[in-house]
């Protein structure tokens, strides 16, 4: 029996970590609001600065399930440049990663009203693999937790007009390593290259209504290509109600309460398409934005 617990514990960390292999960075249903933790072309490129706090609580009542929040700083310097800080603490069964970076904004015109911003990305992520926690003795794979700091750099590019946007970004540029054992057995999960592309429209229906249509794909090698299609309604410049669909994956419903001019509150439901749904209750996401 107890080889019989072993054996299934060992099947389950590996399967986190090859599912982790095809796709490691978090996923966010609220990304529209929140797009500078994939693309630092974003950071600092308003007249205002901006800090923006995400939590998402995915596949509720799965244990092991995963577990992310994240925090994005953007500072303008002046009409050409933009810093901003982003963190992101994303925890799966019994890895945990903490990616910790400074991004960096330039803008180019290119038209009236038009904008063309590059962005660089710089930082790591802290690799911590509790692996005591399985509770596996006498396998010299599992026998010592894994702590490590992979160090990392990204790019990106915005397009942006005063009704449009047009995104592409690398948060990830190196290749690094999540776990690797020297043992009877080598298990390891490198991290593939994720690239976002995106793009949405403001179609004003009324001096009080906007229409925002958006999509957003994530193409990782190895990995279905991940697509979101978003619409909302922003209604008096107060609240914005709407739906996405991520493809063969998800329906999330999503609304964003404008307390303020420097206070907003968003929210996310997610109710998952796949087999997933016989065992979880769905996805929460909360994201607090406040601008200064």
């Amino acid at each position: 029996m107890k080889d019989i617990i072993n054996n299934s514990l060992i099947m389950l960390f590996l399967l986190v970590i090859n599912s982790l292999n095809a796709q490691q960075d978090p996923s966010f249903t609220l990304y529209q609001y929140n797009m500078n933790v994939i693309n630092p072309a974003y950071a600092g490129i308003y007249d205002y600065s901006e800090v923006n706090f995400n939590f998402r609580s995915q596949w509720v009542n799965l244990e092991g399930s995963p577990e992310t929040q994240s925090m994005t700083l953007g500072i303008p310097i002046n009409d050409k440049i933009g810093v901003g800080l982003s963190v992101v603490s994303d925890q799966v069964f019994v890895l945990k990663e903490t990616d910790l970076y400074i991004d960096f904004s330039y803008r180019v015109p290119i038209a009236s009203n038009t904008n063309l911003y590059l962005g660089l990305k710089g930082g790591g992520s802290f690799i911590n693999i509790d692996l005591n926690a399985l509770g596996i003795m006498n396998d010299l794979v599992f026998s010592e937790n894994v702590n490590q700091f992979n160090p990392n750099i990204g790019i990106g590019f915005l397009l942006k007009g005063d009704n449009f946007y047009v995104n592409l970004a690398a948060p990830h540029l190196l290749k690094s390593k999540r776990y690797e054992k020297d043992g009877v057995v080598v298990t390891n999960a490198t991290d593939k290259l994720h690239a976002y592309l995106g793009a949405g429209y403001t179609l004003s229906l009324d001096k009080n209504i906007d229409l925002r249509p958006s999509v957003m794909s994530r193409l990782v090698s190895g990995a279905p290509i991940s697509v979101d299609l978003t619409a909302t309604i922003d209604l008096y410049k107060t609240i914005e109600l709407g739906v996405s669909y991520r493809l063969d994956e998800s329906v999330s419903g999503i609304g964003l309460l404008k307390l303020a001019d420097w206070a907003h509150f968003g929210y996310a439901y997610e109710n998952t398409t796949t087999d997933v749904k016989n065992y979880s209750k769905g996805s929460h996401e909360v994201l607090l934005r406040f601008r200064f």
